[in-house]
Order: C-alpha cells, then sequence, then structure tokens
C-alpha cells in the first residue's frame, strides 16, 4: 500500500504493528510478527533512516532498546514528495528520450517528415485538427476553392474567440468571388490580420510553427487550396493517379528545414503584402482600390516618413520637427500601423510600394 512513498512490504508492517503499540523492542516484534531478531534489526534500522521510527527516550534500565513510531503524516509526506519528484523526473525522462527517438526516426526516415494525405474529406479534418490544436495559424488563399465553402468555415470565428491569431493572405481574384468580401470582412472584426496580393506561389496552411499542410501536384497542378475566411480550406481537383483520380492530395509537413522555408515564405509575402482593413460602414478595403492612406497624408506626416526614407535618426528628426523623441517614435508606430508594417525598414518598403511621398 505504501509502495509509493518508498516502503517494502517488511517495512510496512513493523511500522503498522509499532503505530499499534506505540513502544516494543526487537524482541517484542520478533516474537510477535515470527521473525528472527536480526531480521526486525534490519527492518527497523531502515525505518529509522527514513524518519518512520525512533528510538524511546529513557529505556528500561538494563533493558533492550525500544522503538516508537513517528506521526505518519509527518513522516511520510517528505517520501511521497520525493517519489513525486522522482517520478516527474522520470516523466522528463521519457519525454525527451521519446523526442530523441523521433528525431532520430526522422532524420533516418523522411515518411516522418512529410505525411501524405488524400481526399477532401481527410484533407479537411486535418486541417480542423491543427486549428484546434495551434495558438497562432498562417495561411496563404488562392483563388477558386472548392471542398468547403466559405458559408461552411465556422471554426475560425470560434478560435479566434478563444485567442488563436490568424494572420491570411488572399489572392485578390478569391476576394471577387461570391459572398468573399463579407465573409473576409466578418473575420476581420473578429480579430484575424488580413492582407491581399495579386497572386500567391503557393496554397500553405501553417500551424504555429511546428506544422504544415500544402498541396502537392501533379500533371495539372495544385490540388489543395486553402482560403474562405481563413480557417477553412479548398481543394482543387486534378487528374491523379489512375486509382484515386480526381483526389486531391497535400503534404503534411512536421518539423524540419523545408518546414523552416515555408515559414520564411509565408513571412516573406506577408511583408509584400498589402493589408485589408474593414471601413466605418462595414465594408473590407484596403490601400490599393481607392482608399490609398496617401492621398490624406498631412505635409508633416510626408516630411516625416520624408526624413525616415532618408536614415535620419530619431533625435535628428526631433530636432528638425521641434517635438520630443517620444512623439517621433509614436508617430512612427503609427505609420507603421497604417501601413501595415512591422518593422521600419517594411515601412519604407511599404511608402515606396504605394508612392506616399510621390502621390497627392
Amino acid at each position: 500500500m505504501l509502495e509509493a512513498a518508498g516502503l517494502d512490504a517488511e517495512e510496512e508492517r513493523v511500522y503498522r504493528f509499532l503505530l499499534g503499540v506505540r513502544e516494543a523492542d526487537t524482541g517484542g516484534i520478533a516474537a510477535q510478527l515470527g521473525w528472527d531478531a536480526a531480521r526486525v534489526e534490519s527492518v527497523l534500522a531502515a525505518l529509522h533512516g527514513k524518519g518512520l521510527v525512533g528510538r524511546a527516550a529513557e529505556p528500561p534500565a538494563g533493558g533492550p532498546e525500544r522503538y516508537v513510531p513517528m506521526a505518519p503524516d509527518a513522516a511520510l509526506r517528505p517520501l511521497l514528495l520525493r517519489g513525486h519528484e522522482a517520478l516527474e523526473w522520470a516523466r522528463r525522462g521519457v519525454e525527451q528520450l521519446a523526442e530523441e527517438y523521433r528525431a532520430g526516426g526522422r532524420r533516418h526516415d523522411a515518411e516522418q517528415l512529410v505525411e501524405v494525405i488524400t481526399g477532401a474529406s481527410v484533407i479537411r479534418q486535418r486541417l480542423r485538427q491543427m486549428a484546434y490544436g495551434a495558438g497562432e495559424m498562417r495561411w496563404l488563399c488562392k483563388a477558386r476553392p472548392v471542398a468547403l465553402a466559405a458559408a461552411e468555415n465556422d471554426e475560425e470565428w470560434e478560435l479566434l474567440a478563444r485567442g488563436v491569431r490568424y494572420r491570411t493572405i488572399y489572392e485578390r481574384e478569391l476576394l471577387e468571388g461570391p459572398g468573399m468580401v463579407d465573409n473576409v470582412a466578418r473575420s476581420i472584426r473578429a480579430g484575424e490580420q488580413a492582407r491581399a496580393v495579386g497572386t500567391l506561389p503557393v496554397r500553405l496552411v501553417i500551424a504555429d510553427s511546428s506544422m504544415a499542410i500544402c498541396p502537392l501536384v501533379y500533371e495539372s497542378g495544385d490540388v489543395l487550396d486553402g482560403g474562405d475566411g481563413g480557417a477553412g480550406d479548398g481543394t482543387e481537383r486534378a487528374p491523379g493517379p489512375p486509382d484515386r483520380a480526381g483526389e486531391p492530395t497535400a503534404a503534411v509537413i512536421h518539423s524540419s528545414s523545408l518546414l523552416d522555408a515555408l515559414i520564411a515564405l509565408f513571412e516573406s509575402q506577408w511583408a509584400a503584402a498589402t493589408p485589408l482593413h474593414v471601413t466605418d460602414s462595414g465594408e473590407l478595403a484596403d490601400f490599393e482600390d481607392g482608399q490609398n492612406p496617401a492621398v490624406h497624408l498631412a505635409d508633416d506626416e510626408r516630411y516625416l516618413l520624408s526624413l525616415i526614407v532618408a536614415g535620419v535618426a530619431d533625435k535628428a528628426i526631433a530636432s528638425q520637427l521641434w517635438v520630443s523623441q517620444r512623439t517621433v517614435q509614436r508617430r512612427i508606430q503609427a505609420l507603421m500601423q497604417r501601413a501595415g508594417a512591422l518593422t521600419r525598414t517594411q515601412l519604407v518598403w511599404q511608402v515606396a510600394q504605394r508612392g506616399w511621398l510621390t502621390n497627392g
């Protein structure tokens, strides 16, 4: 019963005996249990070492040494804690060994790095499993999804409400599809970060930085399409092998250099894409659909941007504008938000792309 606390059966039996009699010597314990004295002495020494028994304060004159039990809660709690710590260390050790086993397998078995899945329903289910277990989802959404219509995509809004982060890049042709503008606007209002580009090189979904799903290519091209509001998927049917004709096929990429490359691809597309936003009237708009904010830049904003593009330091900019450095930094942050840029380098690139210093 007390094995988890580090007691074997003999130790538990002697300890329970002492709990009942409160005090006894070696001979008395041996007589009651039917053991020899040497066996009892060995067990008592082990119990004493574990803090479960102690010696009586004043043994009878000339009599044998007597033993008393210690309070079980005070004596056993440290043993249980040590046992728990040992189990925790063992658990961590098993996890480390398992990861080493998987890593070794991945190095020697490419199938553990890239898993091929076939069929629209299988792909759809795998995407949903990825989404429900992720903290961030990244999507490259190409046009013409057919496996899961935007109206059927309910997971994203639920996951956004749970705090899952979504970053999605849409092809402009996809945004021109029926119902897509309203669908994407709803996603943005729910918290999705969305951007748009003219064309995307590939369909791609990345969950955190641990897994991705991307298309495999038959002769006619892509067979997996992600894109209908961020969390859904679509598939573009293409001729397959004779026994699976028309079935969409995708690759599930696990942690590897290949996955790192796909993440880098997404981030490069994200930096180059145009941010989408929802207007006060609830419509979807971006910086290239006739609502370019460069038209509304104030003269001091244009001057500030020109200094940033020229590489002038914040302190010098503050001096020229007769404001504090903190004010300069705050204004730069505001411009970065308008451009959808995460860094000053991206801000300069977006300024050049949109002609903010040449238009208007």
